[in-house]
């Protein structure tokens, strides 16, 4: 049986008697301190900075590529961001407030299906530290408190926000508990947290494949898992060829090391044979390195690093891209769904049947027709941001915003009627 630091136990007990306030909260109550908490993240723009810089110099000691430190890095504009999309999720519906059905039964009980907080939340995440403010922004306001568990590369970031959502919810009705973040980056602590099960309700890990698995692996407490993006884009024989381009461009270049940007492209052979040297151009020219098959090879003049089934398989968070020539629909299909993570696929074609079936037949989170995965967002589905991107089916799927974060209860209203 695990024994638990005192650390741990603390936090887990503040974040239970949080997370009870938080449930009985009005929705003006919890708006209110979601504007206190953009307020504090604005008046301490200088000092989150300054605690990043801290982050990005020691990352560039230790070596991280370029890209991490890109996912790393904060400035006035990403915390503006950051503002903003608090302000966002204020302005959304509570969903606390929905009862998503109601019926009588045949022995005359109103019975209804009230949406519910889920309680205390914890979430182990990588890099990102505006994951802090807009994973806590979204708990609160679905009425869950949070324990919070960043990569030891943005540890400083991640206190430096804490300490100014907090300073905002001491301004409120909401107990500055409601948000917390582990302190230390000692990795037993993150262990604890996977079996803090007398405290916390579900765990949601954010971050690469070795993240995911060690939480699947360890947890004791429910996890939903918001697994790597390794995404396709299929370019079907019928497809436009200056959309096409673009959409790969964009799905690759536009942001590379983030989880909806493509990692692999499939194509069709009969517009390979015609097109790929051409798509492939600008994107060498933008310095992506390239990683195709053996018919990848044959067609392209640049030289072309061979693929492997790991190539295949890998979410490089980079500006890497693995090219799959294949013979047809199946063949393409068959590929995305032996290496897909389940997160995010696009199909480029004319053939309204073949979008059709695509849609149908890709077991992903976020399956596209003619535009790009990097569309795969909380905030850009309507949804205020999010707390991750779930790759699983059972609770949640998809970008989750404020309803992935509730469960429901049944509420059931009579007039004496008993059982017989």
């Amino acid at each position: 049986m695990m024994e638990f630091s005192q650390k741990m136990i603390d936090l887990g007990k503040k974040a239970k008697t949080a997370a009870y306030t938080l449930s009985s909260l009005t929705t003006a109550e919890k708006n209110q301190a979601l504007e206190a908490m953009a307020a504090a993240l604005e008046d301490q723009t200088e000092e989150i900075i300054e605690a990043n810089q801290k982050d990005i110099q020691a990352a560039q000691e230790r070596g991280i590529a370029e890209p991490l430190i890109e996912r790393l890095t904060l400035n006035e504009e990403r915390i503006q961001g950051m503002v903003n999309g608090i302000r966002e999720v204020a302005a959304l519906a509570d969903p606390l407030t929905v009862t998503d059905e109601e019926w009588i039964n045949e022995n005359g009980l109103r019975i209804g299906r009230r949406r519910v907080p889920l309680g205390v939340i914890g979430i182990i995440y990588e890099s990102r530290p505006n994951v802090t403010a807009d994973a806590s922004a979204l708990a609160l306001k679905s009425g869950n408190a949070t324990i919070l568990r960043g990569g030891s590369e943005a540890i400083n970031s991640n206190l430096a926000i804490a300490a100014a959502l907090q300073a905002g919810l001491a301004q409120t009705e909401v107990p500055k508990e409601a948000i917390q973040v582990i302190p230390n980056t000692d990795r037993k602590y993150s262990n604890e947290l996977m079996r803090l099960s007398d405290y916390v309700d579900v765990l949601i890990p954010r971050g690469g494949q070795g993240l995911i698995q060690a939480v699947k692996n360890n947890a004791t407490i429910p996890v939903i898992e918001t697994a790597s993006g390794n995404c396709h884009l299929y370019i079907e024989n019928t497809a436009d060829v200056e959309m096409a381009a673009d959409i790969l461009f964009n799905a690759k270049t536009q942001r590379s090391s983030v989880c909806n940007a493509i990692e692999t492209l499939v194509i069709d052979e009969k517009i390979a044979e015609k097109e790929l040297a051409n798509f492939l151009q600008p994107l060498i020219d933008a310095n992506v390195e390239i990683r195709g098959d053996e018919k990848t090879e044959q067609l392209v003049e640049e030289k072309i690093q061979k693929a492997t089934d790991d190539d295949y398989a890998e979410e490089f968070l980079a500006l890497i891209l693995a090219v799959k020539v294949v013979n047809g629909y199946e063949e393409a299909v068959d590929h995305i769904a032996k290496y897909s993570t389940h997160h995010s696929e696009s199909i480029v074609t004319k053939d309204y049947q073949r979008a059709q079936d695509f849609l149908n037949d890709v077991d992903s989170a976020a399956v596209y027709v003619n535009a790009s995965t990097r569309f795969t967002d909380g905030e850009v589905f309507g949804f205020g941001g999010e707390i991750g991107i779930s790759t699983q089916k059972i609770h949640a799927r998809g970008p989750m915003g404020l309803e992935a974060l509730t469960s429901y209860k049944y509420v059931i209203q009579g007039e004496g009627q008993i059982r017989e």
